[in-house]
């Protein structure tokens, strides 16, 4: 644990860490350094401390693989250069205190940590659960301070809260483990609480994408043991830019939540009528065989999605023979194939009760309009709103997201790169 005033002198130094975490853009780098002096000048503030650690971790790109972890499939994703970080210090307590910038603080008494449903869908609850499976594995918990500052958007498709769980996971690693917790068992333990701590029945390539960082692929067949594979593939030298575009959209009401969740019970409806507990456990020739059959069931739809988590599945495979032959254009073919199986398919795009408020629909017409020929574009993530996600030349950038935000307001477009890692102790 360093001296405070001293970090804040080193952050002024021409830091290498920072460039492998931000890029070397050198407005960026001031603005970054500017960030981490706040959030240690407010730990100082706020706590009296003069003695702190520097934590960051990465939001996520889902690349490739929409709506199949839940089922044990397969998924592409990447780390990116919007992240949470933190800076924390042990409090002698058994108390965490925790401030994140433009929020409330909150507390966590460490002396219950049972689930609380009043505290579902809230901060406290992700801490709280983290701290009570990392206690079970029999990993040290303990009390401490800590000061953060988000810069994962809500409802981006950038997985905030995954970001935010691996990043206490982290701070409990090195603060009353000497950094000893996996990035993998960090997701885990990230998943699970948000499982039940949270309420909400997350699938696991969120917090694996955010806590191991880069370019990864994860095959979740055995999603105890997901087995994590890095690709070395730099997407800076393609001369593409990717671009996330929050569109907006997505409701918080039942009906809304209700066909969310309809999603992943369809694909799991059509395995079970073959015997199954998830798609990955079925080929695409044992559902059209028993389609006659199945429909009778399920309805229609729900062997659609279905289809889509076939083809998607093995298209993660194909996507990752693509980069690593370096054929960046068989990459972009089926990233858009991706976005039109989720379209006709998996029908995520848009939710049948608010059948007016197209969001993405929309966001997708004018990417097509744009990219034809020349890039990709594909919903990104749950769906239903939030974002979509495009491959861009770079000189076509400027049109494209002046486009875009011509539509969906300023600053809606993120123009993002593949972060080399995830979530970690800031050596500054």
């Amino acid at each position: 644990m360093e001296n405070i005033k001293t970090l804040l002198a080193k952050l002024n130094e021409n830091n290498t860490t920072l460039k492998s975490l931000y890029g070397n853009d050198p407005d960026v780098l001031k603005d970054q350094t500017l960030r981490y002096a706040a959030v240690l000048e407010k730990f100082r503030e706020t706590y009296h401390a003069d003695k702190a650690d520097i934590f960051s971790s990465p939001g996520r790109s889902e690349i490739g693989g929409n709506h199949t972890d839940h089922n044990h499939g397969r998924v592409l994703a990447g780390a990116v250069n919007l992240d949470n970080i933190a800076a924390a210090a042990k409090n002698n307590t058994g108390v965490i205190r925790i401030l994140s910038v433009g929020y409330p603080p909150f507390e966590v008494d460490l002396s219950n940590l049972s689930p609380d449903k009043n505290e579902f869908y809230t901060s406290a609850s992700l801490v709280r659960g983290i701290c009570s499976r990392m206690k079970e594995l029999g990993f040290s918990i303990g009390g401490f301070d800590a000061v953060i500052d988000g810069r994962v958007p809500k409802g981006s498709g950038l997985s905030s809260s995954a970001s935010f769980e691996v990043l206490i996971g982290a701070i409990l690693s090195h603060l009353f483990n000497d950094g000893k917790l996996d990035p993998v068992q960090n997701a885990i333990i990230g998943q699970w609480s948000e499982n039940n701590y949270f309420g909400k029945p997350c699938g696991l390539m969120d917090q694996t994408a955010c806590s191991v960082g880069g370019l990864i692929t994860i095959d979740f067949k055995d999603p105890s043991k997901p087995i994590v594979k890095a690709l070395d593939f730099d997407f800076v030298a393609t001369d593409y830019a990717l671009v996330i575009t929050d569109v907006g959209g997505g409701h918080d009401d039942a009906a809304s939540q209700a066909e969310y969740a309809s999603l992943p019970a369809d694909m799991k409806s059509v395995a079970h009528e073959l015997g199954a507990d998830v798609l990955r456990q079925v080929s695409l020739e044992q559902i059209v065989e028993k389609i006659p059959a199945i429909r009778k069931k399920t309805g229609d739809r729900a062997i659609l999605r279905a289809y889509h988590f076939q083809g998607d599945n093995q298209r993660v495979v194909d996507q990752v023979a693509a980069l690593e032959r370096n054929d960046f254009q068989a990459f972009l073919k089926m990233v858009v194939e991706s976005g039109y199986s989720s379209f006709m398919y998996n029908q995520n795009i848009f939710d049948v009760v608010h059948k007016d408020d197209q969001v993405v629909s929309l966001a997708l017409a004018l990417s097509e309009m744009i990219l034809k020929g020349k890039g990709a574009w594909r919903v990104h993530g749950g769906g239903f709103g939030g974002t979509i996600q495009a491959f861009v030349p770079q000189n076509l950038v400027n049109k494209y997201v002046a486009t875009l935000e011509h539509v969906y307001g300023k600053g809606s477009c993120h123009k993002l790169f593949i972060r080399a890692k995830g979530a970690i102790k800031v050596e500054i």
